[in-house]
């Protein structure tokens, strides 16, 4: 239902100068972000703890957002990541056996903001017809509010355009990792018997991805967004994964793309990357990325596989985009969004290295696409097999 206080208590101010009042929920205070929407029905939790949202405030376009609840199970890191929420109505009470808190507790426990009441479809049109736009967000019970300073404090967001934030979610030392996905009856298993070492440098790492990794029979060691080429080559790994994350992958490539093409040069071992792995193999393969204007974010999104025709409905989360007209001769694409046409994923010819836009663990999101972990573990099986012939 909607909120029956007539009174505002939060304030979204865009830098250009529009207002948005509704409830505020969570925690109380100010933040700035980049402002985008989500289209996912379900996922809310896995969506504000996705380290790929950093920097950026979410609209939800679904009105029911909360009905679940909150569960440390479908936490995506420790802590939410994305700087807050923005929802069509209060948040529903959770109606589910798996809840432990209720969102708005779960929020003000994280220190995230949230506003409720809002017309979210006014404000994903606005997204769609500017591009995302810098924000400031309030949540103030008493619901005063310094206008002038909202707004000031949105235009001097710095965005996210030449900023590396894949450092900021990392995690600062390696650690193993064989949990696998959660499967009725038992919840999360442990992977006992794996095939495979793989090595997951971590932009921003989802849990889901490395359970799937774990499912498809790898024992996972992460390694910080900075490992070097020698730090991967040194645990003689089967092959190499290139997490999500989030920010300009230009910026992150400063380091990254260095490893990953010694990684390549040296390693000679299959290469499988997502969202922001995918935008960073394809620099270290010469191409060259770009900002969208508001992005995809959401889990229906359809994709083609260009060798196959088939097309997945997957789940996304990116700002930035491959440019297909960059990617070098021996590069092919290999996936394209049925959307607007744009990149969704790479590969080489010649070898078993390959990456996606998308996101194939599917937390939020359909299945369609979990076979690239059975395809990534396939290639090591193939390369393990030409070893021992």
């Amino acid at each position: 239902m909607p909120f029956a206080s007539p009174t505002p208590t939060a304030c979204l101010a865009l830098a250009d100068g529009t207002l948005f009042y509704g409830q505020g929920f969570g925690a109380t205070g100010r933040t700035t972000a980049e402002l985008c929407f989500n289209t996912a029905m379900t996922g809310y939790q896995e969506i504000m703890t996705d380290p790929s949202y950093a920097g950026q405030i979410v609209t939800f376009t679904f009105p029911h957002v909360g009905n679940t609840g909150t569960t440390e199970e479908d936490d995506e890191t420790a802590v939410p990541v994305s700087e807050g929420m923005i929802v069509k109505w209060d948040p529903t009470l959770a109606s589910n056996w798996r809840t432990t808190a209720e969102l708005p507790a779960w929020m003000a426990r994280h220190g995230r903001i949230g506003m409720g009441g809002v017309d979210t479809r006014r404000l994903t049109r606005a997204i769609r017809q500017s591009g995302a736009p810098h924000v400031a967000l309030e949540h103030n019970p008493d619901g005063n509010f310094d206008i002038a300073g909202l707004v000031a404090e949105a235009r001097a967001f710095p965005g996210l355009v030449g900023r590396d934030l894949a450092r900021d979610v990392s995690t600062l030392q390696s650690y193993r990792w064989d949990e696998m996905r959660w499967a009725w009856p038992h919840g999360y298993q442990r992977q006992e018997a794996p095939r495979h070492r793989v090595v997951a440098i971590d932009y921003g790492a989802k849990r889901n991805i490395l359970r799937s990794l774990a499912s498809a029979g790898c024992e996972v060691t992460v390694l910080p967004a900075t490992a070097t080429a020698d730090d991967v080559l040194a645990l003689n790994p089967d092959g190499v994964f290139l997490t999500n994350g989030p920010g300009d992958p230009a910026a992150t490539g400063v380091y990254a793309v260095p490893a990953i093409r010694e990684i390549l040069d040296r390693g000679k071992m299959p290469v499988f990357g997502v969202c922001l792995g995918h935008q960073l193999l394809a620099l270290a393969l010469g191409a060259q990325t770009v900002k969208m204007g508001h992005g995809h974010h959401g889990a229906n999104h359809p994709v083609k596989d260009l060798g196959t025709g088939k097309v997945e409905i997957t789940s996304m989360n990116h700002g930035f985009t491959v440019d297909s007209q960059s990617l070098p001769e021996g590069v092919t694409e290999t996936h394209v969004s049925l959307f607007d046409g744009s990149n969704c994923g790479i590969s080489l010819a010649d070898r078993p290295v390959f990456s996606v836009q998308y996101h194939p663990e599917a937390s939020p999101g359909p299945m369609d696409s979990y076979y690239l972990f059975e395809r990534f573990a396939a290639a090591m099986d193939a390369r393990a097999e030409t070893a021992a012939s």
